[in-house]
């Protein structure tokens, strides 16, 4: 007997996908968008849409569950540390006091993860709001050349390191949602 759970995919057309292309709210027709604010901004978005999509359809616990010991990541932890990082980057920004955090000191945000629905439906109604704020304060400074905050750390560099990040908590979220139920795909 084996505990893990069967590879599988909700997508029909291409076994490998996460779904459909006709049901995927990241694909979209036509030509891609004009500019590097707008493709950075179309690239966020899309990452950002992936985490969801990796977490939709799972209950508080599977959501809380952790990957292997010692890591405490999980998936409402990665949730719950963009949220931390998107009031970081308006730290940058700014030119006075961080943000203070708001799970509390380093780690709580993986660490206060637990399976309590509360504790779930907060944490996405967290990054929604996050989300917007940091794309608000970013939006008053349109030219990517232009040095902000403390640091003077360009907009551009910003803007990308946002991109990274997510990709790359998406590529965590992969992991762990395959871990959970077998789910796999982009």
């Amino acid at each position: 007997m084996n505990d893990q759970p069967a590879r599988w995919s909700q997508a029909t057309v291409h076994p490998d996908m996460w779904t459909d292309p006709a049901d995927d709210p990241r694909d979209s027709d036509g030509p891609g968008p004009e500019g590097e604010v707008a493709t950075l901004q179309d690239f966020l978005t899309s990452y950002r849409l992936t985490l969801r999509m990796k977490c939709e359809g799972l209950d508080a616990e599977q959501l809380a569950r952790r990957s292997v010991p010692p890591s405490t990541m999980s998936l409402l932890g990665l949730v719950r540390h963009l949220v931390e990082v998107e009031r970081d980057w308006r730290s940058w920004i700014s030119e006075g006091d961080p943000v203070p955090k708001l799970y509390g000191p380093r780690d709580a945000d993986f660490d206060g993860a637990v399976a309590e629905q509360a504790v779930v439906d907060a944490a996405f109604v967290d990054l929604e709001r996050e989300q917007a704020a940091t794309d608000a304060a970013l939006a008053e400074h349109p030219d990517l050349g232009k040095r902000v905050g403390k640091d003077r750390i360009a907009v551009r560099e910003l803007m990308v390191h946002r991109v990274e990040e997510y990709a790359r908590h998406c590529g965590h979220a992969d992991l762990l949602r395959e871990c959970i139920d077998g789910r796999v795909g982009q």
